[in-house]
């Protein structure tokens, strides 16, 4: 790949600013995928593929008889990873789950450091000021929540009482929610947190019960820390989005400036990985993958149509109701509409969708990737179309 020389051409805040790397779309992907453990040859150790990604989504739709974050793992390790382990990280915290994401506990004093700030810095957003506004005239209700989860913690959402002056001002996907409303904003404030689940029922605790007592960074510090985690799980990323719930795909000036042939924007790139070799391989993603969550880095890299489409009607959807990327090499290639029949024993294989024809090299690669899913799903693979 073409790297101009790092000629000092001014500061950034984060050290000397280097001429930025000039890369085709082609390193781009590269670069993406090696960085989000796609390649060979794979991981092997379940706690070091998390603290590389930084999280995994806690989504628990599972269509395939595995929720998102098993199949993350899956796509990494492949058909010897074992979902007792990542039980097993949970049970024993080691992985803590944070506002949806299952992260690793050392990392949670650098999200308490945000919660320090909580609604956020100044100048504070509308929503921001909104929020701390509904908190503070449901100051009573969040006290109750405390006071029995100091005297009988942890406990499920549905153990306490909606005493909520004011309803959520909900446009009806939150209406009757005031609880768990007034719990996630508790969680993001650094008063309660999750603590491990029974059955299906999310349990919570004081956070003081809940998290390691790690020292905590000064609140511009994480941010940096979190900023380069987060580069060195993506590879490559845009310097400035618009703020967005869940994990931010934006990492500031960390890493080193980078410009892509035919994309606009400035972006940042993981330094190490500018030269790194590269030996690609095919992987079934789950629709939550951090690969393809950045719809518009995937539409402006990978040039690949996507759309998770278990949320539309049956008659307008094209790939399915839970359609996988795939992925071969560098490339998006296309999505696999797949579903988990165990009573059946079989993984009902609906639809291979090819973005384009396929050579007999892909259609080996991913078939052989299906039968691995299979494998480890301890399901056969019948394929209906």
């Amino acid at each position: 790949m073409d790297r101009p020389p790092r000629a000092t051409v001014g500061g950034s805040g984060y050290g000397p600013a280097v001429a930025p790397h000039q890369l085709s779309k082609r390193d781009a992907r590269r670069i993406c995928v090696q960085a989000q453990l796609l390649t060979e040859p794979r991981p092997d150790d379940v706690l070091e593929v998390v603290r590389h990604l930084c999280m995994l989504q806690t989504e628990p739709t599972a269509p395939l008889g595995a929720p998102s974050a098993d199949l993350v793992l899956w796509s990494r390790l492949g058909s010897g990873y074992d979902r007792a382990e990542l039980v097993d990280l949970v049970d024993r915290q080691v992985l803590l789950e944070h506002l949806g994401y299952l992260r690793p506990s050392e990392d949670i004093a650098l999200f308490r450091a945000e919660m320090s700030i909580w609604p956020g810095r100044e100048p504070l957003k509308e929503w921001q000021r909104d929020n701390a506004r509904w908190v503070a005239i449901n100051d009573g209700c969040r006290r109750e929540i405390l006071d029995e989860l100091r005297r009988e913690g942890p406990l499920p959402t549905s153990a306490f009482h909606d005493s909520c002056e004011e309803p959520w001002p909900s446009s009806g996907w939150n209406d009757h929610k005031n609880v768990q409303t007034l719990l996630k904003l508790m969680v993001a404030r650094g008063e309660v947190a999750a603590a491990g689940r029974e059955g299906r029922q999310k349990l919570w605790d004081l956070a003081e019960r809940v998290y390691p007592d790690d020292p905590v960074p000064d609140p511009d510090e994480a941010h940096r820390i979190r900023s380069e985690r987060r580069l060195r799980a993506l590879g490559l990323a845009r310097e400035r989005f618009v703020e967005q719930p869940g994990e931010p795909h934006h990492v500031g000036d960390v890493g080193e400036p980078a410009v892509v042939e035919g994309v606009r924007g400035q972006w940042r790139v993981e330094p190490t990985l500018l030269d790194a070799p590269f030996e690609g391989r095919a992987a079934l993603l789950s629709p939550f993958d951090r690969l393809v969550q950045d719809r518009k880095r995937l539409d402006q890299l990978f040039e690949f149509d996507y759309l998770l489409e278990m949320y539309k009607p049956v008659e307008q959807r094209i790939w399915g109701y839970y359609a996988l990327p795939i992925l071969h090499g560098d490339r998006l290639v296309g999505k696999l509409d797949a579903t988990a029949e165990p009573e059946e024993g079989v993984l009902r294989v609906d639809r291979v969708h090819e973005d384009f024809d396929w050579p007999t090299e892909t259609r080996e690669a991913v078939a052989a990737e299906i039968d691995d899913l299979a494998r480890w799903l301890g399901l056969e693979v019948m394929y209906v179309d």
